[in-house]
């Protein structure tokens, strides 16, 4: 008889070479165009397996989610109490997975999997930018979460890094002066 703890552990390596493939997949930019059979062959596993693990395509994703909730610069930025270091925090978590994120925000429009990823790190970034905000109440609330929305996008950071040729601390220190001059402080 296997001990739970066994299973448990066997569970957790398969998940583990699922969401590897998914990751090398999507770093690769060829998650969106690959089935949930070639995520399979990829981590070694049954399409069975990978069923039984996470339901389906969107269920991949979601697992994917829950990778980047233990990241440690979005966890630090859920504390984050200044404008700062909310920033900071922001672009560590882009540069972190940004090979990742360039993919899934990348075919968001045409996939529902990656849009639906995209649209709860939106939802997920409004509501930590509008807990700093009650705390440092602006003159103007709507306005300051309007400016720093942009300023925090993945798109605004893709566009600094890739585009702009920025380093990651020229990105953050471009970022935190632009919103003290935005935000007045």
């Amino acid at each position: 008889m296997a001990r739970p703890y066994r299973v448990k552990t066997r569970q957790t390596a398969t998940r583990g070479k699922v969401l590897l493939a998914v990751r090398e997949l999507l770093a690769e930019g060829s998650f969106h165009a690959s089935t949930v059979e070639d995520v399979a062959d990829r981590a070694g596993v049954s399409r069975a397996t990978l069923y039984q693990h996470f339901g389906s395509r969107l269920g991949l994703v979601d697992a994917m989610c829950e990778t980047f909730d233990a990241n440690p610069a979005l966890v630090s930025l859920r504390t984050a109490d200044e404008l700062d270091e909310l920033i900071a925090l922001v672009v560590r978590f882009w540069a972190s997975e940004e090979d990742v994120l360039r993919q899934l925000y990348g075919v968001a429009a045409i996939d529902p999997a990656a849009a639906d990823l995209v649209e709860r790190q939106r939802a997920d970034r409004r509501g930590e930018l509008e807990r700093l905000l009650r705390r440092l109440q602006p003159k103007d609330g709507r306005r300051a979460l309007a400016h720093l929305l942009v300023l925090t996008s993945f798109e605004t950071f893709e566009e600094l890094r890739r585009h702009a040729g920025l380093s990651e601390p020229e990105v953050v220190r471009t970022l935190q002066e632009t919103a003290r001059t935005l935000l007045g402080s």
